[in-house]
């Protein structure tokens, strides 16, 4: 069956990666935002030290502190996991890191990226997502993280929603695992596919990270077939775990998604 436009032009702006590069996701299992629940919040060292205990990859956000540091936490906010309030983006690392995360332990202040690193010291893989706005530039929080993770031996790759993301490291820091993360929502129709191929054209990922709602799917398939790793987010049940087994290569995992056991 022929190749479809949009298929040949995949193939020649986004190549296959190759398989000795990525071969390390497949199979492998995130925690997502590290092996968190009732007293161990979030994206907090007592959370990525329970999914080494496990030997589950950890899967983190990244963003800039005030200070230009690349540290770990979600939010933009710092409402919904603290008891301050304001922007991330107000702080110092130093100050991040003294503010207690609800919920955890006398360590679990807001980390940056090197103390997260320095605490699984290649243990087990890492999943990097970098948190861009889509109105400002990239380089500056690329720049930040490659800094950090040049010296890092373990298996660790960066990630975003943003395909610049991706293809900054694509150009400034090619040795670094890299991938696009996908979500169609409502966005299914013909605009929607073709925002999914621009993206990919720009991103030129290694691997994809995809909604598992979206899963099975007629573009992260094609991709698959043709050598990118598929991780899949956020898998919150034993039925969205089968999805993932069946559809995708390294799933990312939360709550009663977390399997008792993993091969």
């Amino acid at each position: 069956m022929p190749l479809s436009p949009l298929a040949l032009i995949d193939r020649w702006l986004a190549p296959a990666p190759a398989p000795a590069r990525v071969g390390w996701l497949r199979g492998t299992l995130f925690a997502h935002r590290g092996l968190h629940g009732p007293g161990v919040p979030e994206n907090s060292l007592s959370a990525y030290a329970a999914a080494i205990a496990r030997g589950i990859g950890i899967e983190c956000d990244v963003q800039k502190s005030g200070d230009g540091q690349p540290i770990v936490f979600h939010d933009w906010e710092l409402d919904r996991l603290t008891a301050k309030t304001g922007a991330v983006s107000g702080c110092s690392a130093d100050q991040l890191a003294a503010i207690p995360l609800l919920g955890g332990g006398p360590d679990d202040g807001i980390p940056t990226l090197r103390r997260v690193l320095d605490r699984v010291g290649g243990q087990v893989p890492v999943l990097i997502e970098i948190k861009s706005r889509r109105d400002r530039p990239v380089g500056a929080l690329c720049l930040a993280v490659r800094r950090i993770i040049e010296g890092y031996l373990g298996p660790h790759a960066v990630m975003s929603f943003d395909p610049r993301v991706s293809r900054w490291f694509h150009r400034h820091s090619p040795h670094t695992v890299r991938g696009l993360v996908v979500t169609e929502e409502n966005d299914k129709a013909l605009p929607g596919r073709l925002r999914r191929h621009l993206a990919l054209w720009c991103a030129r990922p290694d691997f994809l990270a995809y909604d598992i709602r979206d899963l099975p799917g007629r573009f992260p398939s094609a991709l698959r077939r043709r050598g990118f790793p598929l991780v899949t987010w956020t898998v919150r049940s034993p039925e969205l775990l089968r999805r993932a087994l069946d559809f995708a290569d390294a799933p990312t995992v939360e709550g009663a998604g977390v399997p008792w056991i993993w091969p």
